[in-house]
C-alpha cells in the first residue's frame, strides 16, 4: 500500500473512526471527540495546499493505488486515491462542513452519553465521502455511496430508543436501497458497454462511441445516455430528490 500525504487525507478520519468507537470504554467521551475532531481538521489541513497548488499553481492530476479490489476476467477495480482539480475542491468542501460538523456537535451533544459513538459514526460519514469523491473507477465509488448510506442509517438512528428514530432510519435504507439498485445496474452498463469501470476508459469510449446502442428488442437508446440516466437514480435516492426523497422529512 502506497503511502501519502493524499492517503492521509482521505484515512485519518477512519482511523479516528476505529479509535473512538472500539475503544469509547476506555478512552471516554472528551477523549473520542478530541480525536475525531483533530482528525478531521487535519485532513483538511492537508487538503488546503492541494487545492490551492490547482487553483494557483500547477497542480498535476495524480493517482495513488493502494491495492486491488477486484482482477477477474477483464474486471479491474482498485482502491485509489485519485487528485484532480474536481477531487481537490471536494476534499476541502468535505472536509470543511465536516470540521464544522465535528466542532458544532461538541456543544450539541453535550449531554448524551453516548457522544464517543455518535462522533465515531460522523469521523465514519467523512470516510465515505472522502472515499467517494477520491475515487478512480465506479465501483470504489460505489463503496463510498454506500459508506455513506450505511453512516446515516446509523446517525438517523442514533436515537435508537425512539421508535421514530427507528423508523425513520429504516425508511431511508429502503429507499435509498431503490437509487442503489439503479446505480449498480449503471456501473452494469458502463462495464458492459465500454469493458471498463475506470473513469478515464469510460469516458474515452464514450467518447469514441458516441452512437452506441444500449436495449432490449426493439427498445434501444444511447449507452452514454442509459448509463448516465441509471448513475443518476443513484443521485436521486441518495440526495433525496423527487420520487426517492420520502425519508428526509422523518430523517430531519
Amino acid at each position: 500500500m502506497a503511502f501519502s500525504t493524499e492517503v492521509l487525507i482521505v484515512l485519518a478520519p477512519l482511523f479516528a473512526a476505529a479509535f473512538a468507537g472500539l475503544l469509547q470504554r476506555f478512552i471516554g467521551d472528551r477523549v473520542a471527540m478530541a480525536v475525531t475532531t483533530a482528525s478531521v481538521g487535519l485532513s483538511l489541513a492537508l487538503s488546503l495546499p492541494i487545492f490551492a497548488d490547482f487553483v494557483w499553481g500547477e497542480g498535476h492530476e495524480r493517482i495513488i493505488e493502494l491495492f486491488r479490489f477486484v482482477d477477474v476476467a477483464g474486471f479491474t477495480s482498485t482502491w485509489s486515491v485519485r487528485i484532480d482539480t474536481l477531487s481537490a475542491i471536494m476534499l476541502v468542501v468535505v472536509n470543511t462542513v465536516s470540521f464544522l460538523v465535528h466542532v458544532y456537535s461538541i456543544g450539541y451533544m453535550a449531554d448524551d452519553p453516548h457522544r464517543a459513538r455518535f462522533f465515531s459514526y460522523l469521523s465514519f460519514f467523512t470516510f465515505s465521502m472522502l472515499a467517494l469523491v477520491t475515487a478512480n473507477d465506479f465501483l470504489q465509488l460505489f463503496f463510498g455511496w454506500e459508506g455513506v448510506g450505511v453512516a446515516s442509517y446509523l446517525l438517523i438512528g442514533f436515537w435508537y430508543h425512539k421508535r421514530s428514530a427507528n423508523d425513520a432510519a429504516i425508511k431511508a435504507f429502503v429507499v435509498n436501497r431503490i437509487g442503489d439498485f439503479g446505480f449498480a445496474l449503471g456501473i452494469m452498463a458502463a462495464f458492459f458497454c465500454y469493458g471498463s469501470i475506470q473513469y478515464d476508459a469510460v469516458f474515452a469510449a464514450a467518447a469514441a462511441h458516441p452512437d452506441l446502442m444500449l436495449g432490449v428488442g426493439d427498445v434501444q437508446v444511447r449507452a452514454v445516455e442509459a448509463v448516465a440516466f441509471l448513475l443518476f437514480i443513484g443521485a436521486m435516492g441518495k440526495s433525496a430528490q423527487f420520487f426517492l426523497h420520502v425519508w428526509l422529512p422523518d430523517a430531519m
